[in-house]
């Protein structure tokens, strides 16, 4: 145990030094303002009168005031002690119209149908014009009362599901897309290079027999389309027959450059210096 401490000597305040007077009266003083003690409230302090003031709302309304009632003592929905329940209803208006007037405005309108409904069933009932039984006057109240609880069930039961954002995430994960491949445009000058390989390969198979021969370009881009028929890719140097000679080869050359042109088939390359293709814009199914 540790040994009692001696009791602190008077000071007398108006003798001690203003550097030492915090330090000796700080356990004393109600607060602290910017470091210096405080032990009056100033007179110029203003508090509202409901600055501390916390009022829960419990009820959304009402209905959900007055089946809490019914609920909470097991009365009978369908034949409800309308004095006990008006009583203990009046209470708790009684208590929200002291505070929030205008919260208590609406229950204050059910008070009013609670009583008015106790009155008509204080007097005597009255038979409809044809004779049945008039009506139990609580009876829109319960149909309003079982409405509106089966309403704050199932959203109670809507309330429970698991939501997006507050008891799950949705996990999202990133697919690649395979995408058919575009191949790159042919350059015109690797065109033109292919074009020369085979010119140079014709001169080293070609005749010397001096024939007339009618070429027409319309009948060599017949016979190009019936080649790339059926075909997905055709290799550029296949479409030339080095064998006729340079004439066919040239005529040939311009049936594939109208046929480009016209878009009936499309010249592609995978990559540079890769193999030049040839093959029709319209493949059928």
């Amino acid at each position: 145990m540790e040994a009692p401490q001696p009791p602190l000597p008077d000071v007398d305040l108006s003798t001690v030094d203003a550097e030492v007077v915090p330090g000796v009266v700080d356990r004393v003083a109600m607060a602290r303002l910017y470091g210096e003690p405080l032990f009056t409230l100033p007179t110029d302090l203003y508090i509202p009168p409901d600055a501390l003031e916390v009022f829960l709302e419990a009820f959304e309304g009402p209905l959900d005031l007055l089946l809490y009632l019914i609920r909470r003592q097991n009365f009978n929905i369908l034949d409800i002690p309308l004095a006990d329940v008006t009583r203990q209803y009046l209470a708790y208006v009684d208590q929200i119209r002291k505070t929030n007037l205008e919260l208590a405005s609406e229950y204050l309108l059910m008070a009013a149908m609670l009583i008015e409904i106790k009155s008509r069933m204080l007097l005597p009932p009255k038979k409809t014009a044809d004779g049945h039984e008039p009506e139990d006057p609580r009876a829109e109240l319960v149909r309003r009362l079982i409405e509106y609880e089966r309403m704050k069930l199932a959203a109670a039961r809507i309330d429970a599901l698991p939501v997006l954002g507050r008891d799950f995430l949705r996990a999202q994960v990133a697919i690649e897309q395979s995408l058919q491949p575009r191949f790159p445009d042919v350059d015109a000058a690797d065109l033109r290079a292919a074009w020369q390989d085979i010119l140079k390969r014709a001169t080293l198979t070609q005749h010397h027999t001096i024939t007339r021969e009618q070429l027409s370009v319309r009948e060599h881009m017949s016979i190009v389309l019936r080649r790339l028929q059926g075909r997905k890719f055709v290799e550029f140097e296949e479409l030339f027959d080095v064998g006729r000679g340079t004439p066919v080869l040239v005529v040939t050359f311009i049936a594939l450059l109208e046929l480009a042109r016209e878009r009936l088939l499309e010249i592609t390359q995978a990559e540079a210096f890769a193999p030049i293709y040839v093959r029709l814009v319209y493949q059928p199914s």
